[in-house]
């Protein structure tokens, strides 16, 4: 699998929902933030069947509380129990740690000795390398690496995944159907999974900034807040969903918008003379320059 990146996806294209039936084995989720919780909402869809139920924990008790009732959802709170995160991994098959990065080590010391003998335990936390995961865990344990973004809430996510030196074939498998509940996976070695996270990990920043961007010219021609944020992120909406739908290179789309002599034209020719081709690899350099001060 080194240096080849496969991506797989559950998701049409157009909803943002499995198009067929996904069966998982008992899953839990230590650290229940925003990414955490993104993943068990794509893990809760009706297609998705997760035999033996979803175990998760996170500090609040309130939090936890939420889940009372819940069939398909066990819920601990380490502010009331703590044994919460021991019991949420006894039993489970896959175990994803989503907890921040300074928490890793404190949290798989705790969790090690109760762990299956055949769980995968699989790391979300930004930075934090299989090296350390494995150092940390029994031998028999598998460990993969993974790097979803923040379009998981809305089931949209690209999700770098790297396998581990104990993990199989069967065990990526298994980790890709999990991460293709909330979107696409991309396999990548570890080496490369800093990379990747300069594009899709910081990506949607950068399509925000442009939209911020923009909106704010739109604003300055004359047209209303709400005026002007339907205008924008309608426009960039469709124009995302027509690559997606089209498979055309956006190369090509883009000369399609861009009649010779026109309006677009002109507006390019601005952004290409400000905004060199260097600047996206400068920036993105920079972003890769800083993820590797923080893994040390």
């Amino acid at each position: 699998m080194v240096g080849v990146c496969v991506v797989h996806s559950f998701y049409d294209g157009r909803v943002s929902s499995p198009t067929e039936t996904v069966h998982l084995p008992t899953i839990a989720i230590l650290g229940l933030g925003s990414m955490g919780g993104a993943i068990l909402a794509g893990l809760r869809h009706p297609r998705v069947v997760v035999a033996g139920g979803i175990r998760v924990t996170n500090r609040s008790a309130a939090k936890a509380a939420a889940f009372d009732g819940a069939e398909d959802v066990t819920a601990y709170a380490t502010e009331t129990d703590p044994q919460a995160n021991r019991a949420a991994v006894a039993g489970a098959r896959v175990v994803l740690v989503a907890v921040k990065p300074w928490m890793v080590a404190d949290l798989l010391a705790e969790i090690a000795d109760s762990l299956e003998p055949d769980a995968i335990v699989v790391s979300v936390a930004a930075g934090v390398t299989v090296a350390a995961f494995e150092s940390a865990l029994p031998d028999s344990v598998s460990v993969l690496r993974s790097m979803p973004n923040t379009p998981a809430v809305v089931g949209r996510a690209v999700t770098g995944l790297s396998r581990g030196t104990r993990s199989s074939e069967e065990d990526l498998a298994l980790v890709s159907a999990v991460f293709e509940t909330v979107g696409s996976v991309v396999v990548v070695p570890e080496s490369k999974l800093d990379a990747l996270s300069t594009i899709s990990g910081s990506g949607p920043a950068y399509v925000f900034l442009f939209i911020e961007k923009l909106t704010a010219a739109a604003r300055e021609l004359g047209f209303s807040a709400a005026e002007s944020a339907a205008l924008v992120q309608g426009t960039f909406a469709g124009a995302a969903e027509l690559l997606v739908s089209s498979g055309e290179d956006p190369a090509e789309l883009r000369r399609r918008v861009t009649s010779p002599a026109g309006t677009t034209e002109r507006a390019i020719a601005v952004f290409q003379e400000r905004i060199p081709d260097a600047v996206f690899s400068e920036a993105t350099a920079a972003a890769l320059a800083r993820a590797r001060e923080l893994a040390q």
